[in-house]
Formats: structure tokens, sequence, C-alpha cells
């Protein structure tokens, strides 16, 4: 029994906020019949006595009650579909059936009234009719406009009053039984339609999140395709003309031919190196750049977004890796996590090393569990001689991203030599075609590990 209720406890906690919301408001409604014959039903026992056909009256209005929560609970996990976009088909039977069911109640408690077996002086028999109507009305609220099934609900009221009133019912006992149908015909009726509408904007809120973190993706492939094109573009053109010229003055025997060939080389290393330039810009993040980032996207989705930093001072390739946490980190917190808050410090003890921690409320089962992100942060850490580590806290359900950089790692490296640097034989056009190529894939793949 206890494994069974860790086991259940384990999948609830699988589940999203918007998952957890939309079970318990589920179950919430589907409960809600139950709730009012569990609280009629008894009521309107007490109120009749009689013969033995009274009994057999009174338990075959109890049998109709059970059946009517029945269709009530299937009527309302419809509707509800129907509501949310889920069922194309809204319920016809399970209403029909209902108010077929709720009129024979109606039939009978009226009976019971009019032979002198039910009291004739309050409102308990009405108890019965209660322990229906919401079901009936919910169903109606779900898959109607609420005006209509207002007024349907209100005409019901008056015509189950009249019909008391003509069985003997006092008015005292009527304008409480009047009192009592309008309450849970008001409560039927916009209860489940509110939760249905509840649910209907977190979906669209849970959509617009995700669409907001693809476009942010999409932003900034745009942005990388913008540059490399702006780049290439030009150098291209003038490379292609170039090359023109040179065979056409090579079919010549021009000797000029050999020139604009060397001019077409020194085009093709320079476009190398600006391309070079554009990948290492694009894959070392600026740590201050990425900071600011993560607070606005953060905060843009909702999750309230905290930078205490001490300010330390790191070299170029500590800010980089540090960079490239902040923005896996961020992006874990949008794409695993279910956050209302993330905290990022960054601090330097005594010995100046240098430790960046991002922590969120939203933790999950599969955050740690993503993806290659965390991997790809290791390695980048590795080559400042630093660690990181994820953390997780059950009892107070935070996860912790912690990096650190020692202070043999904090120090500014030289980058590595460009083709221009590299001595002879850099400019060979497979060298310098497999390094372009290597860079601009790890950016791409790295970035959305």
């Amino acid at each position: 029994m206890i494994h069974w209720g860790r086991e259940k406890r384990r999948k609830w906690q699988r589940r999203s906020k918007l998952q957890q919301v939309e079970a318990s408001t589920y179950w919430l409604l589907l409960l809600s019949p139950w709730i009012f014959y569990v609280s009629g039903m008894p009521q309107f026992g007490v109120q009749v006595a009689g013969p033995q056909p009274a009994a057999v009256l009174e338990g075959a209005v109890v049998v109709l009650g059970f059946l009517q929560c029945l269709l009530g609970v299937r009527g309302l996990r419809r509707g509800l579909d129907t509501y949310l976009g889920t069922e194309q088909e809204p319920p016809r039977r399970l209403p029909a059936a209902g108010l077929v069911t709720f009129l024979l109640t109606t039939a009978l408690v009226t009976f019971l009234i009019a032979r002198g077996w039910a009291a004739n002086d309050n409102p308990g028999p009405a108890m019965a009719l209660f322990a229906g109507l919401p079901s009936l009305t919910g169903v109606y609220g779900l898959t109607v406009p609420p005006r209509r099934s207002a007024a349907l609900t209100a005409g019901g009221c008056v015509l189950i009053t009249a019909a008391f009133a003509a069985a003997g019912a006092t008015w005292p006992a009527l304008l409480g039984t009047l009192f009592v149908l309008v309450i849970g015909g008001l409560v039927g009726i916009f209860s489940p339609r509110c939760s249905a509408w509840y649910l209907a904007v977190m979906r669209e809120l849970d959509e617009a999140r995700e669409a907001q973190s693809r476009l942010a993706v999409a932003e900034e492939r745009l942005r990388f395709s913008r540059d490399l094109h702006d780049v290439m573009g030009r150098d291209l053109s003038v490379i292609a003309l170039k090359s023109e010229l040179a065979t056409q003055l090579a079919r010549r025997g021009a000797a000029s031919a050999a020139e604009q060939m060397r001019e077409v080389q020194e085009l093709a290393r320079k476009s190398q190196t600006e391309v070079r330039a554009v990948v290492r810009g694009y894959r070392e993040a600026g740590l201050e750049t990425e900071l600011a980032g993560a607070r606005a996207v953060l905060r843009a989705a909702g999750v309230d977004c905290r930078i205490e930093s001490a300010q330390p001072g790191l070299g170029l390739d500590a800010q980089a890796a540090l960079g490239w946490v902040v923005r896996e980190g961020a992006t874990n917190v949008l794409r695993h996590a279910e956050a209302s808050c993330c905290v990022i410090r960054l601090t330097r003890d005594a010995a100046d090393a240098t430790a960046l921690v991002m922590e969120n409320d939203g933790l999950r089962t599969d955050q740690d569990r993503a993806g290659s992100g965390l991997t790809g942060l290791r390695e980048r850490l590795a080559a400042v001689d630093g660690t990181l580590t994820a953390e997780r806290d059950e009892t107070a359900r935070l996860f912790r991203l912690r990096a650190e950089i020692p202070a043999s790692g904090s120090r500014s490296r030289r980058p590595p030599p460009g083709p221009e640097e590299a001595g002879p034989g850099a400019g060979a056009p497979g060298l310098a075609d497999a390094a372009v190529g290597e860079g601009t894939g790890s950016a791409r793949g790295e970035n959305h590990g």
C-alpha cells in the first residue's frame, strides 16, 4: 500500500502544473454530483413517512437520483471535452436521459406530497430534486449558451414549484423549494462553465509560452543567418566575378589571369576569417549580455528572475563559459521546468574562485535529464578548469545549477590563432573549409542541446 502511494505521488509530480490543474479540476467537477446527492437525499428521506407504497416510492426516488449522478458525471466529462475542443460532438443523449430521470423524480415527489406521505410545510422533499438538478444544468451549461441554460433552468424551477403548489404544499414550503432549486440550478450552470473557461485560458497561456520559446530560437537563427549572409554575400559575388574573369583571361593566354586568381585567393582567406569571427561571436556569449537576456526572457515568460551579482573580474574565456551556463540554464527553465521564480547568483570567494548559481522552484523529474546541454557546459567549463553540478532539493522542490571556476581558470587565455597566423599552408582550401564547418556545426549543435 505504501509503495502504491509513493508511485502515485511520483506520477503526480511528473506532471506539469497545467496537467495537475486540469486533473484536479476534472475530479472536483466529477465529484460534485455525488456531493449534491449525499447532501440532498438524506434530508428528503426523513420527510417521507407512510405505508409500504410510500417506502417503495421513496426508494425509487433514491435510485433515480443515483442514475442522475451517473449520467451527470458522464455528461460533465463530455461537456468539458466539448468546451475545450478535444471532442467535436456535444453530448445529446446524456442530457435527454438526465432530463427524463429528473422529470420522473419530480413526478414521484409531487405524488408523495399530494398523498400526504411527504411533508408539505417545509422544502425538505425538494432536496431530492436538489440532488440531481446541478448535474443536469451543468451539462446544459457547458453545451448551450449561458443565457439559454439559465432561462431553461428558471422556467423549470417555476414549473416544479407550481406542481408542488397544486399538490398542496404551503407557501413557506413553496418559497423554500424555489430558493433551493434556483441555487442548485445556478451552481450547476456557472460552476462547470467557469472551471472550463479557466482551463481554456491556462491552455492558451501554455501554448503562448511554448510559442514564445520557439520564436526566441527562430529569432536567434535569423540573426545568425543574417550576419552570415552579410559577411559572405558580397565576397562570394566578387569571387565569382573574378573567377569568371580569370577563366576568360586564361583562355586568351593573358598573364593577368594569375593576378586575378591571387586576388580570388585573398578574398577567400578574408571571407574565411570573417566567417570565423561571426561563428566565434555566436559561440562566445558575453556574461553581462546573457544575464540581461535571461532576465528579460524569463520575465516575459512569467518567471520572476532576480540577479545577485558581485561583478567579479573575469577573463574573456571565463565570461564566455559562464555566459553559456546562463543561456543553457535559462533555456532549461523555459523548456523543462514549471518555475515561478529563478535566482541567479554570481559570487567570488577569498581564493578568487568564481561561482555562478542558478536556482528555480520548478523542479521536475526530467529536468536534469533534458538533453546533452549540461554535458556541453561541462566541456566548456573544463577548458577553464571549471566544474558544473546539478543539484535537486526534493523537499523544497528546487533545482540548482552551480558552475565554479577557480582563480587559475579566471585569467583570460589567448584565443587560438586564425588561419592568417597559422603559418604556411594555413590557406589551403580543405583545411580552411573544415575549420569553418567544424565551428559552425559545433555552435549550431551546442546551442540547441
